[in-house]
């Protein structure tokens, strides 16, 4: 059975170790691809039809709006199907100490019964918060593996990490 690689990433304006510094390519965006040449596996971005703002400060206001509204955005697409998935990797950063709501709509809109979910985040410090307890809430027939923490601002190097993880 095939694998795939479903993640949401934010570029712009982002937080490193302190400090605001903009980015054409996100965190997780950075580890997915990492994670694809790794594995093979089929690559889906996730991406809500109002984007957050590409203002850090702006954006982190707007994504703890939408959790403390339970929102689930609209995205802009979906894969027609994940029939042919045994495996999906899940990629975001850690916002307010669980996924972006836009992967709560992901996760929402198909059953995952029987299938692998193998979370990763990319975060500052917050590691994978109670983003794992959510997705098995979310996805009650799925086999939730233990996620992988990525440190943001490290992500460059985080390719040994990344293989270890997935026993390569």
């Amino acid at each position: 059975m095939a694998q795939l690689i479903a993640y949401f990433s934010r570029a712009d304006e982002n937080y490193f170790r302190g400090a605001l510094r903009v980015i054409s390519v996100g965190n997780t965006e950075i580890a997915a691809k990492m994670l694809q040449e790794i594995t093979g596996a089929d690559l889906f971005k996730i991406e809500p039809i109002l984007s957050y703002s590409k203002n850090y400060n702006e954006c982190i206001a707007q994504a703890q709006s939408d959790q403390k509204r339970d929102a689930r955005p609209e995205l802009k697409e979906y894969p027609n199907s994940l029939d042919q998935y045994d495996t999906i990797y899940l990629g975001y950063p850690n916002y307010w100490g669980t996924m972006p709501m836009p992967v709560f709509t992901f996760l929402e809109h198909f059953d995952f019964s029987g299938k692998i979910i193998r979370p990763f985040c990319t975060h500052e410090g917050s590691g994978l918060g109670r983003s794992e307890s959510d997705i098995c809430r979310l996805c009650p027939g799925a086999k939730v593996e233990k996620g992988l923490a990525i440190q943001g601002s490290g992500v460059q190097n985080a390719e040994a990490a990344i293989q270890r993880w997935c026993g390569k």
